[in-house]
């Protein structure tokens, strides 16, 4: 169907799930309730508008509303307006999978943009030529890498209900829908809103590890199982379309990676058997997925004609198809029982023969693929090309695993113990010893491993790194990925991985991955980088892996400690310095991208982002964390994860293959002197204002966010100050207010000083893509931001004497919108996204109201806090109230959360 307005049936989605809650709030809640809530949507409306004085006596009507009622009272007024914004994102994302069907019907439109269809033509235009583009796709190794979040916010029991409304959205669409059948959908809504609205939100207690395994793993057989082999039909077909060649059986352009169980960089949770459990889940789900689908080829393959390979393997049976995949149904059954009797709490009760076992993807496609060759032999290809196909296409993607476990640990972990095998040899200071004594002896145990003694002495802190070593070496290979060395400093953080990796008997091994994530490090990554290649043993080692080394780099880490302009330009400069160090040693490299969601952590839109980065870092390989709610936001719905797979295809094909032109030397002076001047400035008011700390606890709920049992990873890596706190509950606590500081804090330095610098500014913005990516991210977090919901924090939370300092802040975030409007040449933040400018603009005051509950929760929160109350009773009354006003305050940090779209 084709609309005048193409966004019309988006705003009756939203009306009508609108009007759907208003029902639920009636029926459940009762009469007052829906009134108060209403008059609070006015309200907050009205403060939304034009004229100052109108807008500001709204405003204050609307805090004085929120404040002056009880919190129990108040609490259903913020769920209230949180599931609105929750039902209003499930619309979004069926309209954009609406909008993404338009475009496919409609004979006359251009293919979407970044979609299969538009780029691989557009390539081949473009002067690519037919093989090199082939070469190009089947050389393709995007691999996404599923991360868990210390803020995700949303309760899949919740997830689950809202992809039921996004089900029946999807089918009002329909035009032969009849009036009984649209009824019932109502009814389905309806139920589903109601059901929603009685489950709570939050979680009673910290979410395990295996609990976020669990909830990760559900995307793959919600949506991912299904979207891979549609989303590789598509670009078989096009490929054939534009190259006159298909796309291989084993191609597999985009695979998927977890941490989610093997990231212990600070979590104390992750075990060597939370990483053996995390393991054997996916591979159970594996098998499940796959015992399915055999099972359903085993009734659909029921013709008899079949080449001689496959009767010969039967033995001549009449059904030549059905009895081979007979006994493959039986291998993977005996093999998924043999895997949940690993996850019993009493295993070793079967009693299966390994070799009845299925134990590498290539065991279950040879079976596959004979009955493929034999269909296509005996003029059946048009069956074989089904479902047949569609499972030897997963197999090359997810193996037997769905994803590999990356693990990750912070680097001085391995140093403490190789410290300890140095000292049961004699050796003892290795902690202390120079760089160079510490390669020497690295590189000597690791070309002698015989002298690596295997029994140590019992340090608790060494223990748990060495046991994870063990685990990893008794656990399949097929289930691992790489290993992630946080807080990369040195070659000999690499090799201390490696020779940890031998010592198990891990060899070859998993791939060791430095991460470089601080300023310092990452302007040292190029040469730490060329020193390693440098080392003849290392030098060996990756040309015995395919002559690739894998490099990660932290967006997170650099903003919060630089912010997120300097930090932009460091990892634009840190890449540039790593491919220059592998190109000198003749050594392909593929860059891992540690992405959050927030503008701050290096989030935005993903084609935008990989466009944006430099020249000849991406060689058509490329590993990208994807993290927290942006899981659900990717890859919730089938048509969003199949448009995100494509994008993620054609915007690595495109830098792999595109033009790129050069980056001018006045440019990066330019950059140069933006990101000096945006680090000082940042610096000056985060870590240089001795008033700074405490004015962040006080403004934000960040004293709060380790007790709400968000996620299983703590908010801290151990005691401390603003040091310690990761970076992801440092964006959380500023997105929460509004304010988003850590996502724009440093670029009021992109105020040009003269209309030649700013002349210059827009020749950047207009011509050199890392630079617009840049600005386009910060314009959406500055459209985001609010200045009068941070004053309102400020004047409810912050004491008087830090008062100056938030009137300063908010000062800056003027300075900031001001200088990126200049470079843009618009005098309104996002005026060529109209589409995403309305969405802010729209969902503002439903946000609001939430926000104010907040603020009186964490003001009530603080009155609570002091010395312990010689009275019992006194004191037992305090900790319930604290405990009643923390379930509230994680509803409203949900309600924002949805409303702002991102967490950290």
């Amino acid at each position: 169907m084709l609309f005048e307005d193409p966004h019309k049936p988006l705003r009756d989605d939203v009306r009508l799930l609108g009007t759907l809650l208003g029902e639920t709030l009636r029926r459940q809640e009762g009469e007052a309730l829906f009134e108060r809530v209403e008059r609070v949507r006015g309200l907050a409306k009205r403060a939304r508008r034009v004229d100052v004085d109108e807008s500001r006596q709204a405003f204050d009507a609307l805090a004085r509303e929120l404040g002056d009622i009880p919190v129990d009272a108040a609490l259903p007024i913020a769920r209230a307006f949180a599931h609105f914004l929750n039902l209003a994102n499930v619309a979004e994302q069926h309209h954009r999978v609406r909008r993404r069907r338009a475009y496919q019907r409609n004979p006359h439109a251009h293919p979407q943009p970044a979609s299969i269809e538009e780029a691989l033509p557009r390539l081949i235009a473009s002067g690519v030529s037919p093989d090199a583009l082939h070469d190009a796709v089947c050389a393709l190794r995007i691999e996404l890498v599923i991360t868990a979040h210390p803020t995700e916010i949303m309760r899949r029991t919740l997830q689950m209900k809202y992809n039921a409304v996004a089900d029946a959205l999807a089918a009002l669409d329909r035009l032969d829908a009849t009036p009984l059948e649209r009824e019932a959908l109502i009814e389905t809504l309806r139920r589903e809103i109601t059901a929603a609205w009685e489950t709570e939100e939050i979680r009673r207690g910290r979410p395990s590890p295996l609990d976020e395994v669990r909830s990760s793993l559900a995307i793959f057989e919600q949506t991912l199982w299904d979207a891979v082999p549609e989303h590789l039909r598509t670009l078989d077909r096009t490929l054939r379309a534009v190259t006159g060649r298909a796309l291989p059986l084993d191609a597999a352009p985009i695979r998927f990676g977890s941490w989610i169980g093997g990231d212990r960089d600070g979590n104390p949770a992750v075990t060597p058997e939370v990483t053996r459990r995390a393991c054997l889940s996916s591979r159970w789900i594996a098998l499940t997925l796959y015992s399915r689908e055999v099972e359903r080829l085993r009734q659909e393959l029921s013709m008899n004609q079949a080449s001689d390979a496959l009767r010969d393997r039967v033995s001549g049976a009449h059904e030549p198809y059905r009895a081979l995949l007979r006994d493959v149904h039986h291998r993977l059954e005996l093999t998924r029982r043999h895997v949940e009797d690993l996850l019993s709490v009493r295993p070793g009760r079967g009693t299966t023969r390994p070799d009845e076992l299925f134990e590498t993807a290539e065991q279950l496609a040879e079976p596959l693929r004979l009955c493929l060759e034999s269909l296509h032999a005996t003029g059946n290809g048009v069956i074989a090309d089904g479902r047949l196909l569609d499972v030897l296409r997963r197999l090359a993607t997810f193996g037997l695993t769905l994803v590999r476990l990356d693990i990750r640990q912070e680097g001085a972990r391995h140093a403490e113990a190789v410290a300890l095998i140095a000292r049961s040899i004699g050796r003892s200071g290795y902690l202390t010893w120079p760089e160079a004594d510490k390669i020497a002896f690295l590189v000597d145990a690791l070309a002698n491993p015989e002298s690596i003694p295997s029994s140590l002495p019992r340090n608790p802190r060494t223990d748990e790194i060495l046991q994870t070593f063990d685990a990893l070496a008794a656990m399949p290979p097929a289930s691992l990925g790489a290993y992630v060395i946080t807080m990369a400093a040195q070659p000999s953080d690499v090799l201390a991985v490696e020779l940890l990796q031998r010592r198990a008997g891990l060899a070859p091994g998993l791939r060791v991955v430095p991460l470089f994530e601080t300023a310092r490090d990452l302007r040292a990554a190029g040469d730490v980088i060329d020193r390693l290649l440098s080392i003849p043993w290392y030098r060996d080692r990756i040309r015995a892996a395919g002559d690739r080394q894998e490099v990660m780099i932290g967006y997170s880490d650099s903003a919060k400690e630089i912010g997120r302009v300097a930090a932009a330009w460091e990892l634009y400069t840190a890449q540039e310095a790593i491919v220059r160090a592998c190109a000198a040693h003749g050594v392909a490299v593929t860059l891992f991208h540690g992405r959050g969601g927030s503008v701050g952590r290096g989030g935005g839109p993903t084609y935008l982002a990989i466009q944006s980065q430099p020249p000849g870092s991406i060689d058509g390989t490329l590993r990208v964390t994807e993290q927290g709610e942006m899981i659900q936001a990717k890859f919730g719905l089938p048509g969003i994860a199949l448009r995100t797979l494509e994008v993620y295809t054609t915007a690595t094909l495109d830098a792999a293959l595109g033009a790129h032109a050069p980056v001018q030397a006045r440019w990066r002076e330019t950059m140069d002197r933006i990101a000096a001047s945006a680090h000082d400035a940042f610096r000056a008011v985060v870590y240089d204002d001795p008033r700074f700390p405490a004015y962040f606890r006080a403004a934000t709920p960040e004293a709060e966010l380790d007790a709400l049992h968000i996620g299983s990873r703590p908010a801290r890596r151990g005691a401390g100050g603003l040091q310690t706190l990761r970076a992801i509950p440092w964006q959380f606590a500023w997105t929460q207010t509004r304010l988003l500081l850590a996502s724009w804090l440093g670029a009021e330095a992109l105020q040009p000083a003269s209309d030649a610098e700013r002349d210059t500014y827009r020749e950047m913005y207009r011509d050199w893509p890392f630079f617009r990516s840049m600005i386009d991210l910060l314009q959406m977090a500055l459209a985001k931001a609010d200045a009068g919901i941070a004053a309102h924090y400020d004047r409810q939370l912050v004491p008087a004497d830090l008062q100056p300092l938030a009137d300063r802040l908010r000062a800056r975030l003027e300075g900031a919108t001001a200088a990126v409007l200049a470079i843009t040449g618009h005098d309104r933040l996002l005026a060529d996204a109209a589409v995403l400018r309305r969405s802010i603009d729209v969902r503002n005051p439903y946000v609001d109201p939430i926000n104010l509950v907040q603020v009186e929760i964490l003001r009530r929160l603080a009155a609570l806090h002091g010395p312990a109350l010689a009275d019992d009773a006194a004191e037992e009354q305090r900790a319930h109230d604290v405990a009643a006003l923390r379930a509230a305050l994680r509803v409203t940090i949900n309600g924002i959360a949805a409303g702002m779209r991102n967490t950290g």
